[in-house]
């Protein structure tokens, strides 16, 4: 029976303010006879190829002979292209296929890192569109596999199982919420009671609440990748299609409950603040006493002021501080924080990982762990071969399975405390959810928006009524005005 495939078509296009500028790239004919038709028509290619676009628009065509394309010292306008690069000139880079952007693999690989390193993506027509295509249709016939398991969930040779032991922390998160319990205080008490086994992020904890697999259905593409070389794994807002199919796996949470989540989220996102709690509920902190700031409402405007302070004024001279100045410095950061997006996160991404790296790659007893996890897995591999050719039955099978999984598993959560001795690992991620949640956000935020604060900011240091600190998840701290 094939399975029921729900198409869900974007709403909306997607689009930017400002049009990115796209240079192409390509390699003309040796005949100098031929040359200059060879060059024309292509610049023609490109010009009809971005016509229509509402989004990019062509800065140039930049063309070498065809028999100097295996020397980069050589292609005089491929390092006129680089040098436009590095000089902020493009953002985007069109290339036929690999082939003609270069045929020395190391040097490509090079030049594709710097790009990256500058913001700037790389399509390659050719391969892009034979990988996309393979995808799209395994999404629309529903044959689609999934790469990677939600926690509570073991991805099997291409197949979710349940890994009994998660799943019943996922359903203790789903309850814990639905006693009235918000996102924030959900994450802490989860992370302080299953610290061996896992830590959530704000966006991670949300995201988990929000996931379909938990009622055994899939939404596919509910993240895509653009189509260019090095561009970044993003939400599907609307950009593309997305596939939702039912009953794909066993579930963990009725749908029942499920629902019941979301109309509660959904409750709670459309409401300005939920009774007795406001955005800057125990986010506040004074720098002169330490004590937090409570909300308190003065002739029709409303203030934070310092516990110690609006008690014994004499013990903490911090003045109070009006709500709407506590928002606008926040809307500012997060404008500062968008704009400058691929000067800050790529970079301090990059050299966070290549230190964890460095540390860890050495330390004996982690790789053996590893080595002991990816022996493991091909144990899985085997045992899924034997069951298709009918040599394992089904219960044996899952049963083998299930003590290999606890297995891995175990040697996991020990990974995780070599990682952990220092919060590196966690770190890193909760800097990548910063960045996802920057990047996928709004491009201008004109007014506060609460979701976003309550994702980014984990408390606010109060220097002084002119001055606050922000604290965000992972680590990273910016100071901002408040007038």
């Amino acid at each position: 029976m094939n399975p029921n495939v729900t198409v869900i078509q974007p709403t909306i296009a997607a689009g930017q303010e400002q049009k990115i500028r796209v240079a192409a790239y390509c390699r003309v004919s040796s005949d100098s006879a031929n040359q200059l038709n060879s060059f024309m028509a292509q610049m023609r290619y490109y010009e009809n190829f971005l016509a229509d676009s509402k989004t990019e628009t062509l800065v140039s065509v930049y063309a070498d002979e065809g028999v100097t394309g295996t020397r980069m010292d050589k292609r005089e306008d491929f390092r006129r292209m680089l040098k436009d690069c590095r000089r902020g000139k493009i953002d985007r880079i069109i290339s036929k296929s690999i082939s003609r952007f270069a045929r020395n693999t190391k040097e490509c690989l090079t030049v594709l890192r710097e790009l990256k390193f500058l913001g700037i993506t790389v399509l390659f027509e050719k391969e892009t569109k034979n990988l996309k295509w393979s995808y799209q249709k395994r999404m629309k016939s529903g044959q689609y596999i999934t790469s990677c398991a939600p926690f509570g969930y073991n991805l099997i040779d291409g197949k979710l199982y349940i890994n009994e032991s998660e799943a019943k922390i996922v359903s203790e998160i789903f309850d814990y919420f639905l006693n009235g319990h918000g996102i924030q205080s959900t994450t802490e008490y989860f992370n302080e009671v299953y610290a061996h086994i896992k830590k959530w992020s704000l966006s991670s904890m949300r995201y988990l609440l929000t996931n379909e697999k938990y009622i055994g259905d899939s939404m596919l593409q509910k993240y895509y990748t653009p189509d260019e070389i090095g561009a970044k794994h993003q939400e599907n807002k609307n950009a593309a299609d997305k596939y939702y199919i039912e009953n794909t796996h066993k579930s963990i949470i009725s749908k029942n409950k499920f629902y019941a989540v979301q109309n509660l989220l959904n409750s709670r996102r459309t409401s300005k603040m939920s009774i007795g709690s406001y955005p800057l509920s125990q986010k506040l902190k004074c720098r002169t006493c330490g004590l937090h700031f409570r909300r308190k409402l003065c002739r029709g405007i409303v203030y934070w002021t310092c516990n110690n302070h609006d008690k014994h004024a004499s013990i903490c001279n911090q003045k109070r501080i009006p709500e709407i100045a506590i928002y606008q410095a926040f809307i500012c950061l997060y404008n500062k924080l968008k704009c400058n997006f691929k000067s800050i996160f790529p970079s301090l991404l990059s050299q966070l990982q290549e230190l964890k790296n460095r540390k860890f790659s050495g330390n004996q007893q982690y790789m053996e762990i590893a080595k002991e996890i990816a022996k493991l897995k091909e144990q899985t591999h085997v045992l899924a071969r034997l069951k298709t050719k009918g040599f394992l039955d089904e219960a044996k099978y899952l049963e083998q399975t299930a003590e290999i999984n606890s297995k891995i598993n175990k040697l996991s959560r020990e990974q995780r405390k070599i990682v952990r001795s220092d919060d590196e690992d966690d770190m890193i991620e909760q800097i990548k959810d910063i960045a996802s949640i920057i990047e996928n956000g709004m491009d201008l935020m004109t007014e506060f928006d609460e979701v976003l604060f309550e994702s980014l900011v984990e408390k606010i240091i109060v220097i002084n009524r002119n001055e606050l600190e922000f604290n965000l998840y992972g680590g990273l701290k910016f100071t901002e005005r408040s007038v």
